[in-house]
Formats: C-alpha cells, structure tokens, sequence
C-alpha cells in the first residue's frame, strides 16, 4: 500500500528542525537554508503542529526533548538514504513551493502588492502566482490554494479567516465638488444627497450610509454603476459624482487629493475581506505561511 502522502511532513520543515537540532541556533539555521529567521520558526511550529510533539525543550538553547531527539535520528536516517541518491539533475529536485493566490483587483493594487516584497523576502523559497478573483460572485480564472472574498461570511464550502474591516464615507473629486457644492452638512441629509450623483456599486450599497445618517431615501436605482471598487473611486476622480469609499482601500486617492471627503464621519461597512480555502489546504506550509504572514502585514 502507498504511504499516506498527507502525512509525510514538508521537506523544508524537516530541514529546518534538522539544521536548527545541529546548530543550536534560528538564526545559523536560516543563513545555512538561505531563508529568514522567522521562515524556520514557522516551519518548526508547523512540523510540530503535524506531528503533535514538542520537538524542543527550551526555545532558547533549542535542546530537543525525548520525543524531538528519537525523531531527529529517523529524520537523519531518511536525509542519508535520499543523499544516496543522485538528485542533480532531475526535474523538480529544487523546484520551489508553489502558492496560488486569488485577489480581488483593488485588494491587490492597494493592500497586497505595496507589501508583497517583504513575504518574498521572508519566504524566498515560495513561488507565488496570483489570480483575479470576482468580488460579487467569488469567482476565480483557476483554481487556487487561497481565496480573498468579500462579503459577510461564512461560507459554507471552505474554512475562512476574517483580516480585514473597514469604513465608508462619501468622496468626490475636488472638480465635482466646486461644481454640484458645497455640501456644508457632510453629505448626511437629503437635501444634500438630492442634489448630487450618487455612483453606484452592489459591492457597497449606498443604504450604509443612508441609515446611520438617518435618512430614509430607498437604494439608489438608476445612475452610473460599477462591480470593482477602484473604478468606483476612478469614475469619482472623472467627475461621475460623489462614491461611498471604504477608507483604508481607497487612502491613496485621498492622499494624492485626487478625492476629497464629504464628511468627517465615517461608518463601519457590512462587508468585509476574508481568507478562504479548503479543508486541509494549511496542511501545506507555504500556505499557512501566507494565511499567518498577510494578518500580521495588515495589522
């Protein structure tokens, strides 16, 4: 019978337990396997979250335990068998991990790409492919190992992780407001709403905003609409009207003055960002390390 392959811990990780059992040290190990102190870290507590031991008495002097030590010769013994053989040469004896992400696009404009460079840096072994991902129907062009959705969870065919919040206040170029304003009441009365153009979106309905104003206006049914939030935020910039921007995804268009805020106050959107993937799929390190390493960059 073939042996389970799900159980047979990632390489990497029995590297890292191996080179960090030798040299007493994270840090010597991660100079020896060419990757960053906190990669091996990652990888130890993986391979220990698989195994269900504690593989290392002490983090400090990195002393393994009993259990660490009878497993530490079997995996020396396996390292020597498979040095035995000649690997130079074949194909995919180095290949590195491949991780399929899929991103809504202004996600991924804004909030992932600007920090992308410190995860190469962190995990240089990993080799990361990203995809588009439909915001409104959790559509992707392949298949991936980890999905953004946007929404309000859960969702019942994968596990999911909740990373990120966020606010909605009205915006519009600096151009559409000297032209349809001013709106001295911060954009929260009829009166105001009643005289611009409100850019449309399924993805942030204007009735957030209506109800914590108090207003009692039906949702927008006819006028300008658009599935991707950063064309909301473009077509404000043209001069299509006032959008209702989540704050923390559309900052750059405030910082650049391409937009300007209509009210001081902003509300907490429904909707918000989730990590998705299915049953098993953190088994696999380079995954977890990605789940792990995007919620502490969004912090």
């Amino acid at each position: 019978m073939a042996p389970n392959a799900a159980r047979i811990p990632p390489i990497q990780a029995l590297l890292a337990f191996e080179a960090v059992a030798r040299l007493r040290s994270v840090t010597q190990a991660a100079a020896e396997l060419s990757v960053t102190p906190s990669a091996v870290s990652h990888r130890i507590r993986q391979l220990e979250s698989q195994l269900g031991l504690k593989l290392f008495a002490a983090r400090g002097e990195f002393l393994p335990t009993a259990e660490g030590a009878a497993y530490l010769a079997r995996v020396r013994e396996a390292m020597a068998a498979l040095q035995d053989q000649p690997l130079a040469g074949q194909p995919g004896a180095d290949a590195p991990a491949r991780l399929r992400v899929a991103v809504t696009p202004t996600f991924s404009r804004q909030l992932l790409l600007p920090r992308l460079a410190m995860f190469r840096h962190a995990y240089p072994d990993i080799e990361l492919m990203l995809q588009v991902a439909i915001p409104i129907h959790n559509v992707t062009a392949e298949e991936a190992d980890i999905e953004l959705r946007f929404g309000t969870g859960p969702f019942p065919d994968r596990e999911s992780m909740h990373l990120l919040s966020d606010e909605v206040c009205p915006v519009c170029s600096p151009e559409y407001l000297r032209e349809a304003g001013p709106f001295d009441d911060g954009f929260e009365t009829e009166a105001s709403i009643g005289r611009a153009h409100l850019i449309r979106s399924p993805l942030e309905p204007w009735r957030t905003w209506f109800r914590a104003c108090g207003i009692g206006l039906p949702e927008p049914a006819s006028g300008n609409q658009f599935n991707d939030l950063g064309l909301v935020h473009d077509a404000a910039v043209a001069g299509f009207g006032v959008a209702l921007m989540r704050m923390r995804l559309g900052q750059s268009w405030l910082d650049s003055g391409r937009l300007v805020r209509l009210s001081p106050r902003s509300v907490r959107s429904p909707h918000d960002y989730f990590l998705c993937w299915k049953p098993g799929t953190l088994e696999r390190w380079e995954c977890a390390a990605f789940v792990d390493w995007l919620r502490g960059a969004l912090k």
